[in-house]
This record gives C-alpha cells, sequence and structure tokens, in this order.
C-alpha cells in the first residue's frame, strides 16, 4: 500500500470516529439534552431513563470524539457540548432522517396527530405575533434549560408546575408550547393539558436548537 492509501485510509478513519460517536441512539439523545444546557451524570441518566454508569459510558465515548467537555464544580462533573457546531450537528442528522426515513415521519405522526396541533413555521410571524403579544410563547422545559437559552419572548413554566401555575396565562390568546424540539413530549402534553382546561393551545416543533440553526442559515 502506497504512502497516499495509507494517508487517505488514516483521513476517512478519523472523520468515521464521529460517524461512530453518534451512531448510538442513547448518545443522540444526550447529545439533544446537552443542547438544552450543562448537565451532571446523574440528571442526564435520569432524563435519558438510564443507569448512571451506562450514561457514563455513554459520554466517555462522546468525549473521546471531542464532541463534550466537563468541567468539575465541586463533587459534580458537569458536561456540555464542545462548540455549537455540535448542537448543529444534532440538527441536520434528525432532519436529514425525518426527511428521509418513512418509518421516522410515521413515529413523528404520533407526537402531532391533528393538523392544528402544530403551529406554522413561520418564525418572523410567530415572533412578530409575540413581540405584540397576540400570542403567548410558553417553555415548558426545566427552568434550568430557560435560564441557559431560550425562544426570544417566551415565558417559562416547567410543565410539572403548569396545572398550579394556569392562572398566570390569559385566556384570550393562543398559547404556542414548546420543549426541546420534535422528538421532546413535554410541548405535546402541555398543550393536551392547556385544552383540558379551555386554552386555546398549540405545539410548536421547534426547540431553541433547531431554531437558532434555521436563523442562522
Amino acid at each position: 500500500m502506497d504512502d497516499g492509501r495509507k494517508t487517505k485510509d488514516l483521513l476517512y478513519e478519523q472523520v468515521a470516529r464521529i460517524g461512530k460517536a453518534v451512531s448510538s441512539p442513547k448518545r443522540l439523545e444526550l447529545i439533544e439534552l446537552l443542547s438544552q444546557s450543562e448537565k451532571t451524570v446523574d440528571t442526564l441518566s435520569r432524563e435519558a431513563s438510564i443507569s448512571m454508569k451506562l450514561a457514563s459510558a455513554h459520554l466517555r465515548e462522546l468525549r473521546n470524539a471531542q464532541l463534550v467537555e466537563t468541567d468539575r464544580r465541586g463533587k459534580n462533573i458537569v458536561y456540555r457540548l464542545a462548540s455549537k457546531a455540535v448542537v448543529d450537528l444534532w440538527v441536520d442528522i434528525h432532519t436529514l432522517a425525518e426527511n428521509r426515513l418513512v418509518e421516522l415521519q410515521m413515529a413523528l405522526q404520533r407526537i402531532a396527530t391533528e393538523p392544528n396541533d402544530l403551529v406554522p413555521s413561520d418564525r418572523e410571524t410567530l415572533m412578530k405575533m409575540a413581540r405584540r403579544g397576540e400570542v403567548v410563547v410558553l417553555d415548558v422545559r426545566p427552568a434550568e434549560e430557560y435560564l441557559a437559552k431560550h425562544l426570544p419572548f417566551a415565558r417559562s413554566i416547567p410543565l410539572d408546575e403548569l396545572r398550579h401555575r394556569l392562572a398566570e396565562l390569559p385566556r384570550d390568546r393562543l398559547i404556542v408550547a414548546y420543549c426541546r424540539g420534535p422528538y421532546c413530549l413535554m410541548a405535546k402534553d402541555a398543550v393536551e393539558l392547556l385544552r383540558n382546561e379551555g386554552f386555546d393551545s398549540a405545539h410548536l416543533r421547534d426547540g431553541v436548537p433547531e431554531w437558532e440553526a434555521a436563523i442562522s442559515r
């Protein structure tokens, strides 16, 4: 094998490290969670419904591929994504999969089975309406994720507090709920709760990563 071929093989092998790192469904979920805010292993294992041992193993693979970084804060090790490019990679991967895979498209229909469950993807119009107070954009993620980053004009009421804080929401305007992105069920649950309580509500499919990726391109 000549030196040129060896070099090419080495180049592709190194690029393939990224593909291998994101080839696990649970590692993709961990990337999605970290695209919301930095988190400890304990939080990640709980939110991804896996053991701390398994979460640590997946995070080690992501760190070996330089996709995540860590900080030690007291007794805790906090994980974060290495850069915004990793967030964009996650958005690009799931967008490509949604465009190409019929099975994924069918699975997504379980999240929004009615046409009016989803608001239009016209982000500029939605923000203009939110700015004018014509709609309420509601972030139902945990408060720490909202504090890390949120959509413009959004207000925070975490899903587990929503039933007890309904009095804070107007009944004469559309409530547009969003959460972590297209595979997160918190916004869907929030819309169902709000409608059962007599609110006009809809589900925004985008999370912060999808929103930022769209407006930066």
